[in-house]
């Protein structure tokens, strides 16, 4: 009985062990196209943006500005907003099938409608994986004070 036992144990210990590694991959996965979508903002490159984003895209500001997928490329590309940095401090990810929440903290600087502004965010962010990309469908951001 003391093998099997032991042998149960270690095939469980490996189980946990592959399924914290594949959701660790995803996480990342999350992570790293949320760093290419962070830098296409900046760059104003809306071509490489656009497959990062749903088209059911639901993007709210910190300040209560509400957009869709559209409305938030033509922002960017007529220059209306600006990003002229964004830097996460902080995630953390969890991952539901084909759904992933990230919630974070960044620093952002710009120009929206020719003010400047830098304000540090917290926020939450929802990913849902769509023919192996992780796509945004969700932005909230709060101003940190």
């Amino acid at each position: 009985m003391p093998k099997f036992r032991s042998f149960f144990l270690s095939f469980w210990l490996l189980f946990i062990l592959s399924t914290l590694s594949a959701q660790s991959k995803k996480a990342q996965g999350i992570l790293d196209n949320e760093v290419r979508r962070f830098e296409a903002m900046v760059r104003a490159d809306t071509l490489g943006l656009r497959p990062l984003l749903a088209d059911e895209l639901i993007y709210i500001h910190s300040n209560a500005l509400k957009e869709s997928k559209l409305a938030h490329l033509n922002a960017i590309s007529s220059r209306k907003l600006v990003y002229e940095k964004i830097e996460r401090e902080a995630a953390s990810v969890r991952i539901y099938g084909k759904t992933g929440l990230v919630n974070g903290t960044l620093k952002a600087k710009g120009i929206l409608n020719g003010t400047a502004f830098e304000v540090r965010l917290l926020y939450i962010a929802v990913y849902r994986k769509k023919q192996s990309v992780w796509q945004l469908v969700h932005w909230q951001s709060t101003r940190m004070l």
